[in-house]
């Protein structure tokens, strides 16, 4: 979803381009229909005319409503990542240590479970940002009408990368092997987080009750991925019973 504080008239016109030539087209046609064919049953009464712009009004209403609706809630789970992540960095740096270990392990050792910790984290971002953003059927309807062009037409820059490429920052070649072998991607780095935590607690780098606090913050991110996902998989209606039908129609 593209949100931008104020929208120019120029980008709102080459956003509309294809149905308000559909509407002028239209429009031009019955007009002359009436005046030069002489069809005078084209004309109708102001009052269904009022009638229908009434109802019509109501029903962009209701739509601009849920539109508000999803993107709150879209708003919503991207703070509750926002903080769900600083709350699982500052624990992890807190809660991996010597305290109640059987075998202390030197210091740089808990350095580099709690840097593994907190990079499959961004691991984990990365390929929930990943998986939002592949195309679904209902969101581009062609190409000359997808989001992308959109981002172009209001200056968004984005740069295209592979999953894979990027995980290469975070992850080892045999959790990447593993990950890239999952459908859902970022569920398996959360797996591979849970299996980590589980490991030093029975190593005792990590108490138990800080290993319940660590997995209730997995939950929380299970929980978080999964409305991201809900707003993402669930179908527009708005775009499917209106705007597809006169994309298709010009196209």
């Amino acid at each position: 979803m593209l949100t931008k504080p104020r929208y120019t008239a120029k980008e709102v016109l080459r956003w509309t381009r294809w149905e308000t030539l559909l509407f002028v087209f239209f429009g031009a046609m019955i007009v002359a229909l009436r005046e030069y064919a002489g069809l005078a049953f084209l004309e109708l009464p102001w009052t269904p005319i009022a009638v229908i712009g009434t109802a019509v009004a109501f029903i962009i209403g209701f739509q601009n409503n849920a539109a508000y609706g999803r993107i709150w809630e879209a708003r919503k789970i991207w703070g509750g990542v926002v903080n769900t992540s600083r709350t699982w960095g500052m624990k992890v740096q807190d809660m991996v240590n010597n305290h109640h270990a059987v075998k202390p392990v030197p210091p740089e050792t808990l350095q580099e479970h709690i840097k593994t910790l907190v990079y499959r984290h961004i691991a984990w971002l990365t390929a929930l940002r990943h998986a939002m953003r592949q195309p679904r059927k209902w969101e581009v309807y062609e190409e000359y009408k997808s989001n992308r062009e959109f981002a172009r037409l209001i200056h968004i820059p984005e740069k295209v990368t592979l999953l894979e490429d990027e995980l290469l920052l975070y992850l080892s070649e045999a959790e990447i092997k593993e990950v890239m072998s999952k459908n859902n991607k970022a569920v398996a780095l959360l797996y591979l987080q849970s299996a980590h935590i589980r490991r030093l607690k029975e190593q005792g780098l990590l108490w138990d009750f800080s290993f319940l606090e660590l997995e209730k913050l997995l939950e929380e991110m299970f929980t978080l991925q999964g409305k991201s996902e809900r707003i993402k998989n669930f179908v527009n209606k708005l775009k499917s019973s209106i705007a597809y039908p006169i994309r298709s129609w010009l196209s």
